[in-house]
């Protein structure tokens, strides 16, 4: 079974996010949405895109998104098939998350590492 198969988007907390999100887009060029983040689209070598984004997104210091971990980030890592990997990683005793979102978006479930980070996994929709 495959498990992770890419980076899916990275995610972090900021003390003031309006600032972080003008500081990423003035100095690094990220081109950072309404909505707080920017989604980068997968491209070959020619520029043409491939099938795949990763997002990337400041949210606010106070945000409990994270939770129940108390990391300052968490990593979206995609997955090839969400079920399947959260029944294999409850059988080799990690820390899973009983809830697993389903939506336009694709399938999120999360587990926990062995330093109390929450570890998103998330299973795009078919064809992206």
């Amino acid at each position: 079974m495959k498990r992770v198969t890419g980076v899916g988007g990275v995610f972090f907390k900021a003390k003031d996010p309006a600032v972080m999100q003008a500081w990423y887009k003035d100095h690094l060029g990220i081109d950072v949405q309404a909505w707080g983040g920017a989604s980068f689209e997968w491209k070959d070598a020619d520029g043409t895109p491939v099938g795949g984004t990763t997002a990337w997104l400041i949210v606010p210091e106070t945000s409990k998104q994270f939770a129940p971990g108390n990391a300052s980030f968490m990593v979206n890592y995609r997955v090839a098939d969400l079920h399947a990997l959260v029944a294999a990683l409850k059988a080799e005793g990690c820390t899973v998350l009983d809830k697993i979102d389903e939506s336009e978006y694709g399938k999120f479930g999360w587990v926990i590492d062995p330093e109390g980070n929450k570890v998103e996994l998330w299973e795009p929709p078919a064809g992206q």
